[in-house]
């Protein structure tokens, strides 16, 4: 019996040997865990540890933005969805040009921050990935970051539609809302089917609560969207903003929207030379007119700089997921005024429009006789001349490509040549041919 059992004993003993290396292949942390532990009731748990309190964190934390590599100097970034897109069969819009030569001077061609010799420290807490400071009325630019970088607009871009609307449409005329105006997605001011808006109504549902509802209206007077859109991108290359291609009169994303912090100026400032518009985007509250069975409602500025920083004088939101956060705005101090452009910024770590008055205050503190960084133009330049390239061939970069019936008719000059020449031999011929039938009949031959 003993030999039996020793037997059974060392039987007993490899058959565990040979289960060891599944346990040993376990994760130490899944060995380490005590069953028990996952069957304890949770008033037997320890109390939890208190701790501090900690804001949701957010799908893109603050962090001061790099731009001296120039990420954005021909597009946006990526796009995080599909709104952008464009419509099937339909080619996705290349990027626009750059200029060789950067619109407001050298210094306008910087990526990072510009700006001048000597002055106040920079505000701290700038989210935005492009931003600038100009004195309205001289357009002189004090200090910028990224300042051709492209970015999306999102709803600043109803400050075009609103200047290429008031050129163009009577502020009386009255429009009829529509199913159409009311099922526009994104923010609304409250159009609907049945009610009737003046011209002017429109504008300030547009750019005091960033109607897209009324931005569709008022493309539905300007001819339909599609042509609204391209009068909008004709009046931003008269206006020299040539970073700006506007996809939609809302400001919501679509192919190839783009902008910058410098053509946003150019925009603004002659919006706000508009006293039509200005007066709208310096309006805090207004009554609005309802539709079919709901009465008629106030409106209020979603501008916070307008509410809340001394000297305000209007600007305009926007927000998309694409574009982030962006602002324009403007103030008065002192007799001078100064307007500010935000893109692709974060309501943190202060709100957008409260990083806008930081910029305002750092634009006011600059002495006037503080030397400009660069300069709002207020028409589009002239293009440049064509200009040798190395290898001795010659680019005209902006020459404007000759289009219908015109254009096909003009021959170049190695076809006009050969034109001259086929039309000489063709001549020569006909007139031998004409001396040789006149020769043949002085000599009575047929």
């Amino acid at each position: 019996m003993g030999r039996r059992a020793a037997l059974l004993a060392v039987v007993a003993g490899l058959l565990l040997t040979a289960g060891a290396p599944a346990a040993v292949a376990q994760p130490p942390t899944t060995v380490a865990q005590p069953p028990a532990a996952v069957a304890q009731p949770l008033a037997a748990q320890p109390p939890p540890v208190a701790q501090p309190a900690v804001p949701p964190p957010t799908s893109t934390p603050f962090q001061t933005p790099d731009t001296s590599a120039c990420p954005n100097r021909t597009a946006p970034p990526p796009a995080v969805d599909l709104s952008e897109a464009p419509a099937p069969g339909q080619p996705s819009p290349t990027p626009l040009p750059v200029r060789k030569e950067a619109i407001g001077g050298d210094r306008m061609a910087g990526c990072g921050l510009v700006l001048p010799d000597a002055g106040p420290a920079l505000p701290e807490g700038l989210s935005a990935h492009a931003w600038l400071v100009a004195d309205f009325g001289s357009g002189q630019v004090l200090a910028a970051r990224n300042p051709h970088g492209r970015h999306r607009p999102a709803s600043t871009i109803k400050v075009l539609t609103a200047l290429l609307a008031l050129r163009e449409l009577d502020l009386r005329t009255e429009v009829a809302g529509t199913d159409a105006d009311a099922s526009q997605e994104g923010s609304r001011v409250g159009i609907g089917p049945q009610g009737v808006y003046t011209v002017d109504q429109l504008l300030h549902g547009l750019l005091m609560r960033s109607g897209n509802d009324a931005a569709h209206a008022l493309a539905v007077q300007l001819g339909g969207v599609p042509a609204t859109v391209s009068k909008m991108n004709a009046l931003a290359r008269l206006l020299g903003a040539q970073d700006t291609r506007a996809a939609t009169p809302s400001g919501l994303d679509g192919p190839g929207s783009s902008t910058s912090a410098y053509d946003l100026a150019l925009i603004f400032r002659a919006a706000v030379r508009e006293p039509e518009l200005a007066a709208i985007m310096g309006t805090k509250l207004i009554d609005f007119p309802g539709f079919q069975e709901k009465p008629g409602f106030q409106v209020g500025s979603d501008n916070k700089l307008l509410a809340n920083y001394p000297g305000a004088l209007g600007g305009k939101t926007g927000f998309t997921d694409d574009a982030r956060h962006t602002y324009v705005g403007a103030a008065k101090r002192d007799g001078r005024r100064l307007l500010v452009v935000l893109l692709r910024g974060e309501q943190q770590p202060v709100r957008m429009w409260e990083q806008a008055a930081r910029l305002l205050d750092y634009g006011f503190a600059l002495p006037a006789s503080t030397a400009p960084v660069g300069v709002l133009v207020d028409r589009a330049p002239a293009e440049p001349a064509p200009s040798a390239q190395a290898g001795g061939e010659v680019t005209r970069a902006a020459e404007p490509v000759a289009s219908g019936p015109a254009a096909v008719a003009q021959p170049t000059d190695g076809r006009r040549t050969f034109y001259v020449a086929a039309l000489a031999l063709i001549a020569v011929s006909m007139a031998a041919a004409l001396w040789l039938r006149r020769a043949r009949g002085r000599r009575g031959l047929p």
